[in-house]
């Protein structure tokens, strides 16, 4: 008779994952996702289709067959491509060799974690902040410090870099910071910028720059970049992404610019993650990077103009307290009384029919708050507004 063996493993699945936080903004959405009778505004999407010379790219690209592995850090032409566009957007020389493609720019902050933090670790994050963010540092056994940015009396945001490095230990590997920000429409100054580059330097950290919304910028023509500051061997990773800007979000396309040394690293995440991202999408972003500016410049005039009928609409109302969005295409405003805004949030779907993301998704400093996705037709946020004018008052 054969002995009998016990089992030397009782889980099955690792406990950081377990413990990864639910999306609270899916938490409301999953129940109400398809209702005919609620005005969506919980995501942060545009509602515009990808333009149509974009697919047709992405087409004629599939009947090409374009439709095998490539390289891992992304097909040479797209890379010519951003280059290009990145050099013009910075006004110095970026090389392919700073550059890699990824699957996506969630995909890219995936990747960034991945490099840099090891089970032990600590990384900044500045808050209010998209989830995901936090939670890519939570998958890899890190500990993410959010220190969150101060509610100014205007309603807008102040950072404070003595905060920031005050939270830092031996620990610490580097600042994630995303800026123009989602949920808060938050713009990071270049002198802010530069001062904390210049004790990250100091301190050897990394600073990790979400720059997805850097060209949803409504006073100038685009917003302040690290990449305007930084050398080209610091310590940086920026993301960006093909989402935002050319109503891309479906599509999953964006990439990294990175020291020229970080290449080789990337391009191992990127074939242990998915090999490379897909070969025809990977040619619709070349024809949305080299034709698509005149889409991005009438895209962020559409948005300029919500902004500013969001805010109106908004301000005006007695319960509620908001800046004017610098940036991005967000109102992340207070409400008075509320105290769960994940609740408050179904409350509103159930009895106004508008959906919004509840502030606490975005960590704690995010509560009483929500946030409204004004990338959508006027005539939309319109009805929206309506609905919700008698809710907020």
């Amino acid at each position: 008779m054969s002995a009998r063996i016990e089992p030397t493993q009782t889980r099955f699945v690792r406990p950081t994952i377990e413990a990864l936080e639910e999306s609270l903004i899916r938490k409301v959405v999953e129940n109400n996702i398809g209702r005919d009778d609620v005005i969506p505004l919980w995501f942060g999407e545009p509602d515009l289709p990808t333009p149509a010379f974009i697919k047709e790219a992405a087409i004629q690209a599939l009947h090409d067959d374009h439709v095998f592995y490539t390289q891992n850090r992304g097909i040479p032409p797209l890379l010519d491509a951003i280059s290009s566009y990145v050099s013009r957007l910075h006004n110095r020389t970026i090389g392919t060799d700073r550059l890699t493609v990824t699957g996506s720019g969630m995909n890219a902050i995936m990747l960034s974690s991945q490099a840099l933090v090891d089970a032990g670790d600590n990384m900044i994050v500045i808050g209010p902040v998209w989830p995901n963010c936090v939670e890519t540092i939570h998958v890899m056994g890190g500990e993410a410090r959010v220190v969150p940015l101060t509610p100014a009396a205007d309603g807008g945001w102040r950072f404070d870099l003595d905060r920031v490095l005050d939270a830092c230990d031996e620990r610490t590997v580097g600042v994630f910071v995303n800026s123009p920000g989602n949920p808060t429409g938050w713009m990071m100054k270049a002198d802010e910028q530069q001062a904390l580059l210049m004790a990250c330097r100091a301190r050897g950290l990394t600073i990790v720059a979400d720059e997805v919304y850097i060209r949803l910028a409504y006073d100038r023509p685009r917003a302040p970049s690290f990449l305007d500051l930084a050398k080209p061997d610091d310590r940086l990773i920026v993301i960006n992404s093909f989402s935002k800007s050319w109503s891309m979000t479906g599509w999953r396309l964006g990439w990294l610019t990175h020291a020229a040394s970080l290449g080789n690293v990337f391009a191992k995440l990127n074939e242990f993650n998915l090999a490379a991202p897909t070969t025809f999408v990977q040619h619709a972003g070349i024809t949305a990077v080299n034709e698509g500016e005149e889409f991005v410049l009438a895209t962020v005039e559409r948005y300029r103009r919500n902004r500013d009928l969001v805010y109106q609409r908004l301000a005006a109302l007695p319960r509620v307290r908001l800046a004017r969005p610098e940036a991005a295409f967000y109102a992340f405003f207070a409400v008075d009384g509320i105290t769960d805004s994940v609740a408050f949030a179904q409350q509103l779907i159930n009895e106004v029919g508008v959906g919004l993301a509840p502030g606490r998704a975005f960590g704690p400093s995010g509560e009483g708050r929500l946030r409204l996705c004004f990338a959508a037709e006027t005539k939309t946020l319109s009805k929206a507004l309506n609905q919700l004018a008698p809710a907020l008052c």
